[in-house]
């Protein structure tokens, strides 16, 4: 990683040549090893995957969570950032006995 002489801010590689070009100023310059980029991931925010089927060997960790469905007290949980990155994630539970979904904001 190299940040600008200029104002500080990060280099990153130039699409189509070896140099690295500052993201805020526009300056450039040679990197001092190999540049190594990698492809951005791209998840849409709109998704969110729940397993429905019921698998032999459940892997998602169980706790105490009472189901606003059947009121039993186990329940799967999982979290999922579905708001901006400066904001806490989003807690689901998958009820361990009816297999209810429901989620729980900070």
């Amino acid at each position: 990683m190299e940040f600008c002489n200029k104002c500080g801010s990060l280099m990153l590689p130039k699409t189509g040549s070896k140099m690295l070009e500052c993201r805020k100023c526009g300056a450039k310059k040679m990197p001092k090893g190999k540049v190594k980029v990698k492809t951005p991931v791209t998840v849409k925010k709109d998704h969110i995957f729940v397993v429905e089927q019921k698998s032999k060997f459940e892997v998602l960790p169980k706790t105490d969570a009472e189901c606003p469905e059947c009121k039993h007290g186990k329940a799967y949980w999982w979290m999922i950032q579905t708001r901006a990155g400066d904001e806490p994630p989003t807690r689901f539970f998958k009820c361990a006995k009816c297999r209810q979904v429901w989620r729980e904001y900070e």
